[in-house]
């Protein structure tokens, strides 16, 4: 079994702090902050590297989905909408995350699309990690 490590430095209090978040072995390296996360400034926040896992785990298991039913997708593009705030129980949560996946795959029809879109909203290990936490919606879009 694979062992998948990032990590994750904070220095201060949290709205004064600061932060860095490392992905893998240093695929990617950026800045965290309160700003960054609460509101609209530079930065990441942990809410987009789960949008960016999401999206990246559904449209690798969408085009394994399509190929073991016949159809060889040409494209697959995946776009995570993490929704996250406050939570009526205290503190903050992710309520939702909405897939929107646009997918170029030839002499699909639009029901047998949405089937294994379906299946795979529900299969993708990033899905199956996250279900119980939040609400997970795709919005597929199919281009032939």
């Amino acid at each position: 079994m694979a062992i998948r490590t990032s990590t994750a430095q904070w220095e201060g209090d949290l709205k004064a702090g600061k932060g860095t978040m490392t992905v893998g072995k240093g695929a990617y390296t950026g800045p965290f902050s309160f700003a960054s996360r609460f509101e609209e400034s530079p930065g990441t926040n942990p809410e987009e590297l789960i949008a960016a896992a999401h999206a990246g785990c559904f449209s690798m298991a969408l085009s394994n989905g399509l190929a073991k039913e016949g159809f060889a997708p040409k494209r697959v593009n995946t776009k995570a909408d993490v929704h996250f705030g406050p939570d009526p129980a205290g503190g903050f949560h992710v309520s939702k995350i909405e897939l929107t996946t646009d997918a170029e795959v030839p002499g699909i029809d639009k029901a047998k699309f949405d089937k294994i879109v379906d299946e795979t909203r529900v299969g993708c290990p990033i899905s199956k990690l996250l279900k119980g936490g939040a609400e997970i919606m795709v919005k597929a879009n199919l281009k032939t």
